[in-house]
């Protein structure tokens, strides 16, 4: 059953990524982080930013959250999506931080976050988690205040380091 998701996941973000091409710009970003809900996580994965303009920027990404639970070492799934705002015109840096809204699921838990990026390179975001169903994770409640700090690196940063 989790997989059959995984592939539907994968195959919405291909054909989103598709579709959206013919007005917005794509870029792909590789995203290393840091998670706390109820205890640590690291986390690696990918997203999609796509804009029209710098003022308004969405993503939606995939990721796994790796960590140990009651000494026992697992894997969580996670998917999100984000609206970053900054509507400030007429300054010389441009769009040097954004606000950030969105939301975070995995097969655990389901979070709304709101937080703050510089660059849309580097997040801070925090909100709460409310857990699905009655499962927790590895025996532990995936339920309270969830903490996000994530590194997005470009493909492209990454493509012409190595040229």
């Amino acid at each position: 059953m989790m997989n059959a998701r995984f592939v539907m996941m994968l195959f919405s973000l291909f054909f989103l990524g598709t579709f959206a091409k013919a007005q917005y710009t794509m870029h792909k970003m590789v995203t290393v982080g840091y998670t706390y809900q109820n205890q640590s996580f690291g986390e690696v994965g990918g997203k999609l930013l796509f804009l029209k303009n710098d003022d308004v920027i969405y993503r939606l990404g995939g990721s796994a959250l790796m960590g140990a639970t009651h000494s026992k070492f697992a894997i969580m799934p996670k998917l999100q999506a984000d609206v970053l705002l900054n509507f400030q015109k007429d300054v010389d840096f441009y769009h040097s931080y954004y606000f950030l809204a969105g939301a975070e699921g995995t097969n655990k838990y389901v979070a709304p976050k709101i937080g703050i990026s510089l660059f849309g390179i580097l997040d801070l975001t925090g909100g709460y988690a409310f857990p699905i169903g009655n499962s927790g994770l590895n025996g532990k409640e995936m339920k309270g205040v969830n903490v996000n700090f994530t590194l997005n690196i470009p493909t492209v940063f990454i493509h012409d380091m190595f040229k």
